[in-house]
């Protein structure tokens, strides 16, 4: 069946409209500004991703899920976050 010359293609439901990308933009910017704030006021998740890569970089484990699973199931690891928010306020 042929198309006739006059016609209109069909908007892509893909795409998104300038409207929507404006819209999708200040949403991302809302999301990034909301989770920076939150880090901010959770240091220890710094202290965990940190302590987390910095073992990562010493140990060079072969299976790194299973090394994650491990350093983040290690029932001494909320003690160690602890200890290490402690130091970080008496260096503040």
């Amino acid at each position: 069946m042929a198309t006739p010359p006059d016609a209109q293609p069909l908007p892509d439901p893909w795409v998104l409209s300038p409207a929507q990308l404006e819209q999708l933009r200040k949403f991302k910017i809302q999301i990034r500004i909301a989770n920076e704030k939150y880090l901010r006021t959770h240091k220890e998740v710094e202290w965990l991703i940190s302590g987390f890569f910095r073992e990562i970089f010493l140990k060079r484990p072969d299976n790194i899920l299973e090394f994650a699973a491990d350093y983040f199931t290690d029932p001494r690891l909320p003690n160690k976050i602890h200890m290490q928010l402690i130091k970080d306020k008496r260096v503040a």
